[in-house]
């Protein structure tokens, strides 16, 4: 059970360090391509890349009931439709330092919402835990850039984009809660990308978004942009994290969001030669701290049969 338990924090972990890096990706395709048109790609090869899943292991898609299939669609809506909407226009207001800031309130919302609509125990401990994860990123992300809040006029409206990222995140970690364990977590991120995908390539089709001179205009960096963002950041990130919301609940899968803004500072250092400032690595033992304190305290329960 433990190193079940610690695979699953690896994987949870590892999920977070490709997050880390859409928010680069994600703004790098926000000064160049069209929000709605980047999205719509995005999920098109997220649901290619989970199709060829499917079809390498030999696995058919799931016929899901009536029930199912319907909050799939809703999975769908939120989680891929307008959290990508959200992401995208978001990232034309603030950068994405500021917009990683706003992110890592999720593991306090998906929290929140799991004692309020559940009824999932928190005790003191674990809110603690959550607390010292959004302190720990909010260290990080200050130090990483101080000037971070000095936005333009209009960046508001980003800072409400954002948090509608997180609202709608915290939707696509709970209401998943069913599908995971009765379809599994291939079979319900792959449907929810699916009718994600569906609904935003109909808008961008709608609005006359998706052209041939659009898909002709884009250059190499920004396919690699879009490769990361639909294959790694989204199939493959997708299917890890509602494996560990099925092993081991949303909330003590949701505070591994906070490492994110660790590791995209991490991969700075490593890659950009940015300086790693010891703010930001306090601010890290923090976010490991917090994640400690949130899944710790119920392993030990279940060990002594509590």
């Amino acid at each position: 059970m433990h190193a079940r338990e610690g695979l699953t924090y690896l994987k949870l972990a590892a999920v977070t360090m490709i997050w880390g890096g859409t928010f680069v990706a994600g703004r790098f395709l926000a000064d160049q391509v069209d929000p709605l048109f980047a999205a719509s790609l995005r999920f098109i090869l997220a649901s290619l890349a989970l199709l060829l899943f499917l079809a390498c292991a030999r696995t058919p898609l799931a016929r899901p009931t009536t029930g199912q299939m319907a909050r799939l669609v809703l999975l769908g809506l939120c989680g891929i439709f307008f959290y990508n909407l959200c992401f995208f226009y978001g990232l034309h207001y603030i950068n994405a330092s500021r917009a990683s800031l706003i992110v890592a309130l999720n593991p306090a919302v998906i929290g929140l919402a799991s004692w309020l609509l559940f009824k999932e125990r928190l005790g003191r401990v674990k809110w603690l835990g959550i607390g010292l994860c959004l302190l720990g990123a909010a260290v990080v992300i200050v130090s990483r850039n101080p000037n971070l809040m000095q936005g333009a006029r209009n960046a508001w409206i980003g800072d409400l984009l954002i948090l509608g990222c997180v609202m709608a995140w915290g939707a696509y970690s709970l209401l998943s809660r069913e599908l995971n364990q009765t379809l599994g977590p291939v079979q319900t991120v792959t449907w929810s990308v699916l009718w994600g995908t569906l609904m935003l390539t109909l808008a961008t089709l709608a609005t006359g978004r998706l052209t041939l001179q659009g898909f002709s205009a884009l250059q190499l960096a920004q396919w690699y942009s879009l490769l990361y963002l639909g294959v790694l950041g989204s199939a493959l990130a997708y299917i890890g994290y509602y494996d560990g919301i099925r092993r081991i609940g949303a909330t003590r899968s949701g505070v591994f969001i906070a490492l994110n803004p660790l590791t995209a500072v991490i991969c700075g250092g490593l890659l950009l030669d940015e300086a790693l400032t010891a703010p930001m690595l306090a601010g890290g033992a923090v976010i490991l701290l917090g994640i400690y304190l949130c899944n710790k305290p119920l392993a030990r329960g279940r060990a002594t049969g509590i």
